[in-house]
């Protein structure tokens, strides 16, 4: 792509210009913000409005599963407008409905309603207000190292730094979760980790009271905190400690689910079925805003003569559920998800670890399917994490390259606190 006229460059520099003037950006100080113009896309690139093409390598934010600009998915939506561009949450649907089925075809075994959201934080929302009504308790236990949104409970649910400026929903309680590159309990090996981590998740609920706690609520695998992938048996040892207390068990598959993982939700792998299932971003690759909580049939049963206190107006919106159609279709018709595990296994993991066994920056590369991560140190012996300032060089330079590695692209870093977990 060229831009021999200049016209692109002019286009770029009023993109900018009006997004400086009028646009407020999400976690970041507004003052040194420059943020990457991206005028359209196709498959896993984007591009400007002079025609620079850069590598999404992150699929923007771990969404966009199926690509830019699917056909099939953008003419679902181009359809969808034509015959019924909005209509609302209390009608009965077709596109609807048939979203809904494909969603819950794809959960395990009775999990058989979909509630819609406008996305994945008030799909967290839901999920934990129908946990608590369904058991009559209140608290929610959740992991420091997790993120599930940025609205009232979810926000407080979430672990890291974003939690602590936003905490005003009540009854939230948080654990470590494993993570045996930097145990918080001296575990040397997956096994001691999954067992340590199991007892002090048991244990806090238990020193909480068992019959206050109403959810225990995990990220399948923990993304923004960078994809921590559980030791085996962890998630199904969650499951028995829910089991055993009378709690619901939530698993926020957000951004793992719908094949970023090589299956169609992270949990598949870990042999357990929770109650309530989150999801949103690659059920329809972020086309048009969408969430949702997948509810097993006894949560379901608790509103059957008992009204549930929630809503939105968007709800099942008719534009998302063509594009939830199209996307899992086409991911089925294409093989999509077995391509992903396939990716995985034969090319990111084998070459991340190459790329660790030569630079000792690389202190430990983790992940599963398309969904990877390559923690950067400053010492390999101590682990020491690297300098956010490096860490941004190093992000800068990829741009610089035409790789994007992970968005909001901003040109800043200093607007953004770095989770800096202990070293050991």
């Amino acid at each position: 792509m060229t831009d021999p006229a200049g016209a692109g460059a002019d286009l770029d520099a009023r993109t900018l210009e009006l997004d400086r003037a009028h646009v407020f950006h999400s976690w970041s100080a507004q003052g040194a913000l420059s943020p990457l113009v991206v005028a359209g896309g196709q498959g896993a690139k984007v591009w400007d409005h002079s025609g620079r093409t850069y590598l999404d390598f992150s699929s923007q934010l771990v969404n966009v599963n199926i690509g830019h600009q699917h056909p099939k998915v953008v003419e679902a939506i181009r359809e969808q407008a034509a015959t019924l561009a909005t209509i609302g949450p209390a009608t009965a649907n077709l596109t609807r409905g048939e979203a809904a089925r494909r969603i819950a075809a794809k959960a395990p075994e009775g999990l058989d309603k979909v509630f819609f959201t406008n996305g994945g934080a008030d799909a967290v929302e839901n999920a934990i207000r129908m946990a608590r009504l369904h058991t009559g308790r209140d608290k929610v236990v959740s992991t420091y190292r997790s993120y599930h949104g940025n609205t009232g409970a979810a926000i407080t649910a979430t672990g890291d730094w974003r939690r602590v400026p936003n905490e005003y929903a009540r009854g939230h309680v948080h654990v470590f979760g494993p993570y045996l590159y930097r145990s918080e309990f001296w575990a040397t090996t997956p096994e001691e980790e999954c067992e340590r981590a199991l007892h002090h998740l048991r244990r806090v609920i238990e020193a909480e009271g068992p019959a206050s706690v109403a959810a225990i609520l995990l990220e399948s695998i923990p993304g923004t905190a960078g994809v921590l992938v559980p030791p085996p048996g962890y998630l199904r040892g969650a499951r028995e400690i829910a089991d055993d207390l009378g709690i619901v068990l939530i698993l926020d598959e957000v951004m793992a689910g719908f094949g970023r993982t090589g299956d169609w939700f992270a949990h598949t792998a870990h042999d357990v079925v929770p109650d309530l299932i989150t999801f949103a971003k690659g059920v329809n690759s972020g086309y048009v805003p969408v969430g949702g909580v997948i509810i097993s049939d006894p949560i379901a049963a608790t509103f059957d003569e008992r009204v549930f206190p929630g809503g939105l107006t968007y709800s099942g919106h008719p534009l998302a559920a063509a594009s939830i159609v199209a996307s899992i279709d086409a991911m089925e018709s294409e093989g999509i998800v077995e391509h992903a595990a396939r990716i995985g296994a034969d090319l990111l993991g084998p070459g991340l670890q190459r790329l660790a066994a030569k630079h000792d920056v690389v202190g430990e590369v983790r992940g599963t399917g398309v969904f990877w991560a390559i923690e950067l140190v400053a010492d390999p012996d101590t682990r020491q994490p690297l300098p956010p300032e490096l860490v941004g060089k190093a992000k800068a330079a990829l741009v610089e390259r035409g790789l994007v590695p992970s968005w909001p692209t901003t040109g800043s870093t200093s607007s953004r606190r770095a989770w800096s977990p202990r070293t050991r």
